[in-house]
């Protein structure tokens, strides 16, 4: 995944909404969102290492999403790859697999964060968290933090980086996504289709606004835009779109999770 927008306690009766694209090489074996039969998860799987890029702590089946229905803490996490223009060391551990480990354990967003040996992985941008607590950490000098309240969109540099992919999802988010949300009463078709939409766009940054992060000019232009579909990069790009939602469950059932995912078609 090369993007995440997190709207986090900024509605009473849906405290987390994400949007989130995964971007990978085309020909990297993968399996759509599903039931994981070894583990209590729900979430797309990376079948050559093993783990997930965006995932919940879930055990009832579904075919197009899943509800939490009550089940452990409500958690979820994502991570994303952090660029610096060097390839990953092969003897490094799964990034995915930082997702999965926080999903299969019962330590907090932080106390997990703070655990993590951050020198056994490539560089990363990691968000955990449950139905009380998000934690943003990455091993390339951003400790352990708790997220706000309010929108957090991250990408492939620091969380704090204001590049033009996150900048251009953010202002759409807020113009088109959170508004609806805000007016739907619960109705979530009045917004999925606003927030596909915005996840599919493919507007690349001017040459003034490209970040640089080690890689040529070119490419960072090309890898500059919400959705990632290029014909330069044929065997690179958006591979999978995701909305991930936290939702509170009246008459005091406390709080279920769903995740909506789908690839994305060229």
């Amino acid at each position: 995944m090369c993007i995440i927008a997190i709207a986090w306690q900024l509605f009473d009766d849906l405290p987390l909404v994400t949007l989130s694209n995964r971007d990978e090489f085309l020909d990297r074996p993968t399996t759509p969102a599903h039931q994981w039969a070894d583990k209590p998860i729900f979430a797309g799987r990376d079948d050559k290492s093993g783990g997930t890029w965006l995932g919940i702590q879930q055990t009832t089946e579904s075919t197009d999403h899943v509800s939490q229905n009550g089940y452990g803490d409500n958690r979820w996490g994502a991570v994303l790859n952090f660029r610096e223009g060097i390839p990953a060391n092969p003897d490094q551990r799964s990034r995915g697999e930082l997702v999965t480990n926080f999903l299969t354990s019962d330590l907090s967003p932080m106390d997990y964060a703070k655990q993590i040996k951050l020198e056994d992985y490539a560089g990363f941008n990691l968000i955990v968290g449950n139905d009380r607590q998000a934690v943003v950490v990455n091993n390339r000098g951003y400790p352990p933090t708790a997220l706000h309240s309010g929108l957090h969109v991250i990408s492939n540099g620091q969380p704090t980086d204001d590049w033009f992919k996150t900048e251009r999802l953010r202002r759409r988010m807020s113009q088109e996504v959170l508004p609806l949300i805000q007016s739907a009463n619960g109705r979530r078709e009045a917004w999925l289709a606003s927030s596909w939409n915005v996840l599919s766009d493919t507007t690349p940054a001017s040459l003034d606004y490209l970040p640089d992060t080690g890689v040529a000019q070119n490419l960072e232009y090309l890898l500059s835009s919400i959705c990632i579909d290029t014909p330069d990069l044929p065997n690179y790009g958006t591979r999978t779109q995701s909305i991930l939602t936290m939702e509170r469950l009246g008459n005091e059932k406390g709080m279920s999770l769903d995740l909506f995912s789908r690839d994305y078609i060229r």
